[in-house]
């Protein structure tokens, strides 16, 4: 029995792992303690515990979690029971903060090398030496929260420096444009209005100027340019389209630099002459519903008073003469020939357009003939047209003198010739304002109530019907508004002395109204 007390259990293979590391331990804590001593920084039980290394220390590492090495677990200080519970039971995971790896000592990385794991090159911070250990404390450069603010007040200053200088890139870019446009634009409207104004109003030299079949306006222009008549063809052209001004006539004619584009166009659609003429000495404008007074102070100016304006009016009431115009142009003069109480017999029969005048040549009977004669071929395709609708020629003319100048637009005129010929039809007066500045022989822009009593035939307030006779010479459109009126049943109208918008209305108490405010309010304003 006694041997069997005293008999002693077999070591396990585990038990001696145990008790090899036990005794590894042991030594190396014994190494450790003699290296203190000898360095004398051992001075009691308190110091010398204070200095025995970490576990960290003697096994060379420290937790990282950026590095992948294995924990390695201290059984220094451990009971044989609770070696073996290590051994049996796995130690959890712990997840420390990352700090800072120690390089161990000489000693413990003798005893326990550790595998080396592939990292980030890693800055060396700092290196000491302590209780006979050297170690050099290593670390992974990771940015503070400040210097990441830092850094993001960089870049947000940086792109606000960009964002700066490209606003001013932009705001200076854009300035350049609309300087440039407004540069631009003010000289294009320069060169526009300047294009518009007669090439040189104290040139009257006249130039004969070839305007070949078909050409078109914008060619015209060209060709009127390069003869030194206008300043610009583009203009011209640009005129010519927004004016709608069309049916230019092929031919030779003569022009002047002193034209303005108004009487060129005018000129061109009257037609030229298929062959070139002698240049003449003066060009003869008589505007669309300028009177015989007006064109007489037109020829006189013209022809700088080699034909004066009192001859010019004479001449309107030559019975010769108008009995030998009579006998050319018979379905012309026939109505007037009958007329009474006529100022001068002519008016109305000098057709509005351009004339030639030759010092050598021409003579007053001559240049009056060739407007009558414009009048009949004019109204060569209306005669027809007029017999059927029970008018005379007079009567048509004297309509369109009145509708000349109370419309401008031919919407306008069409509308007014209308209301002349309503109140024929109820026996009305006409009462139109031109028939007053005629008999009062004047030009002015309002008629006053004594106006309105002058004692004439020709004050269509105070008589009936068509009076003598024309109260001007007419434009063919204003023909064409009286044989083509608009219907209506309009009695009165009226037109804004501002806008000259005409105002149509079928009551007196309307018209008034009207009248008060786009006439009497804007008159005393």
């Amino acid at each position: 029995m006694a041997d069997d007390n005293n008999h002693q259990p077999e070591e396990t293979f585990k038990d001696k792992i145990l008790r090899s590391l036990h005794a590894n331990d042991d030594e190396i804590f014994r190494n450790f303690q003699d290296k203190s001593n000898q360095t004398g920084e051992n001075t009691g039980d308190q110091s010398a515990n204070a200095d025995l290394p970490t576990r960290s220390q003697r096994y060379g590492h420290q937790e990282n979690s950026n590095s992948q090495r294995p924990v390695h677990q201290d059984f220094t200080y451990l009971s044989d029971a609770e070696r073996r519970q290590a051994f049996t039971e796995p130690e959890p995971t712990v997840t420390e903060e990352p700090v800072q790896p120690v390089v161990p000592e000489e000693t413990a990385m003798a005893e326990e090398p550790f595998t080396s794991v592939e990292t980030e090159p890693e800055a060396v911070v700092n290196s000491t030496v302590e209780a006979g250990f050297e170690t050099e404390q290593t670390a992974i450069p990771e940015a503070t929260t400040k210097e990441k603010i830092s850094y993001g007040e960089v870049k947000r200053q940086k792109r606000q420096k960009e964002d700066k200088v490209t606003r001013k890139i932009v705001f200076f870019v854009v300035s350049a444009l609309v300087i440039v446009g407004l540069v631009l634009g003010l000289t294009f409207w320069s060169y526009v209005q300047s294009g518009l104004k007669p090439l040189d109003t104290d040139n009257k030299q006249l130039v004969q100027v070839e305007i070949p079949s078909g050409s078109s306006n914008k060619e015209i222009g060209e060709i009127l340019e390069n003869d030194k008549v206008i300043k610009s063809g583009m203009v011209f052209h640009f005129y010519t389209k927004f004016n709608n001004l069309t049916d230019f006539q092929a031919g030779y004619y003569q022009m002047a630099p002193n034209m303005s584009l108004d009487d060129i166009s005018q000129l061109l659609q009257s037609g030229g002459t298929a062959e070139p003429v002698d240049i003449a000495d003066a060009k003869i404008t008589i505007p669309e519903g300028y009177d015989i007074s007006q064109i007489a102070s037109s020829i006189e100016e013209a022809t700088t008073k080699k034909i004066k304006a009192a001859d010019v009016k004479a001449l309107m009431n030559d019975d010769a003469f108008f009995q030998e115009m009579l006998g050319k142009y018979p379905q012309l003069l026939t109505s007037v020939s009958q007329a009474e109480g006529l100022r001068y017999r002519l008016e109305g029969y000098l057709f509005p357009a351009t004339y030639d005048y030759y010092a050598a040549t021409s003579t007053l009977k001559g240049l009056v003939e060739q407007m009558i004669a414009k009048s009949d071929a004019v109204l060569q395709s209306y005669y027809e047209q007029i017999q059927n609708q029970g008018y005379t020629v007079q009567e048509v003319l004297t309509l369109a003198s009145l509708v000349e100048k109370e419309g401008v637009e031919d919407a306008d005129r069409r509308k007014i010739a209308q209301v002349f010929l309503n109140r024929l039809a109820q026996q009305m007066p006409l009462q139109s304002d031109i028939s007053i500045l005629y008999a009062l022989d004047t030009h002015k822009e309002f008629v006053t109530l004594e106006d309105l009593e002058v004692d004439s035939p020709y004050n269509l307030y105070k008589n009936q019907g068509y009076g003598p006779g024309p109260f001007n010479n007419p434009s063919e459109n204003a023909i064409q508004a009286v044989l083509n009126p608009e219907p209506n049943d309009y009695l009165y109208f009226v037109a804004d002395v501002e806008t000259g918008q005409v105002y149509f209305t079928g009551t007196y108490e309307e018209h008034m109204e009207l009248v008060e405010k786009y006439v009497d309010n804007k008159k005393n304003e």
